[in-house]
């Protein structure tokens, strides 16, 4: 029998409900974006958002069913972000995902927003086990290893700044529209990296990654320019400040790859759409032929509800509940391997 999984997604600034069948397949997506909302401040006011969540969860919940020509007695289950993110934002969605529960008698399945990232592979392959997830977002820069499905183990994470939040810190620097992403990877590939950048920790031993001082070293160089009246070739130094960003990640994942042999390799989050890091990691999976590649696909790269019932589905499947008094935790993170 089909297992039909309404997901709630509210981690930040998308409210996002979906139905996902089986895990594999998007039966319905309902995403109300706040961009436009936020841009005017250059990032996420929390209050706002929240307000944007109230205001669209419940009429996207309505749309989605309608979308798939399914009710709530069709259901199986409610899945829902639980965290990391901002804790009033979570709290909209956990709230609407708990009263739908509850008054359908459906299990409640709480859902950590990494994971969806990763699960919303599996809409176009499955994930095979063991696999390795390079997972890189406006607030998280990790590689996470999973030995079998449902086990999530951290082996590198960032110690500062994400490389998203470094993106939209440097875009800003330069006069850009939040969010800076999507603008400077284009910029990035009309310019050439003739700056000198730094690329921390790139030689390093182990997984962990260090944006800071890259994102400290471009505003410096733009802040000492205007100083002395000098001009910035802004593409090239987009450029040049994707080249370092892209050069740690791929040096990173491939030595996490020679080290741990995988089956499946994922590339995940909202920095997963920028067309220089997936050249980059296509490039490099040459040298790993055992492994399949799986990039997310870019309309599910940011933050959505799809995601959340992939992730849902596997949590289910896993005995994985919540019970009424379910609350946001907007530190929720998963597991570090403790190496031997």
């Amino acid at each position: 029998m089909a297992r039909y999984i309404m997901a709630f997604e509210s981690s930040a600034d998308e409210t996002s409900v979906a139905i996902v069948k089986d895990g594999v397949e998007i039966v319905s997506l309902e995403t109300a974006t706040q961009i436009k909302s936020h841009q005017r401040f250059g990032g996420i006011v929390p209050e706002v958002a929240s307000r944007h969540h109230i205001e669209q969860v419940t009429v996207l919940a309505d749309a989605a069913l309608q979308d798939a020509g399914l009710t709530y007695q069709d259901l199986t289950a409610i899945a829902v972000t639980q965290g990391p993110g901002l804790v009033g934002a979570l709290l909209i969605g956990v709230t609407a995902a708990k009263t739908i529960a509850w008054a359908h008698q459906l299990p409640l399945v709480p859902v950590i927003h990494l994971a969806g990232h990763i699960s919303a592979a599996n809409f176009v392959a499955p994930i095979q086990y063991p696999a390795l997830a390079l997972m890189v977002s406006g607030g998280h820069t990790e590689l996470v290893l999973m030995r079998e499905e449902y086990d999530y183990l951290v082996i590198g994470d960032t110690r500062d700044d994400a490389a998203g939040e470094s993106y939209d810190k440097v875009g800003r620097t330069m006069g850009l529209q939040y969010p800076s992403g999507k603008t400077i990877d284009e910029m990035a590939h009309q310019g050439e990296p003739t700056y000198d950048l730094p690329r921390a920790l790139m030689n390093d031993d182990r997984y962990d990654f260090s944006f800071s001082g890259l994102k400290s070293a471009v505003i410096n160089l733009m802040h000492n320019a205007d100083q002395r009246g000098e001009t910035v070739d802004h593409v090239n130094l987009a450029a040049s400040f994707q080249a370092a960003v892209v050069e740690v990640l791929v040096t990173k994942t491939r030595r996490a790859l020679q080290n741990y042999p995988v089956k499946s390799f994922i590339v995940a989050g909202g920095v997963a759409a920028n067309r220089g890091l997936r050249d980059g990691l296509t490039a490099m999976m040459a040298d790993f032929p055992e492994t399949t590649f799986i990039p997310v696909p870019i309309k599910l790269a940011g933050d959505n509800a799809a995601m959340i019932g992939a992730a849902g589905d596997i949590a289910f499947r896993h005995g994985k509940r919540g019970d009424w008094s379910l609350n946001a935790n907007p530190a929720l993170e998963f597991d570090y391997l403790e190496e031997d």
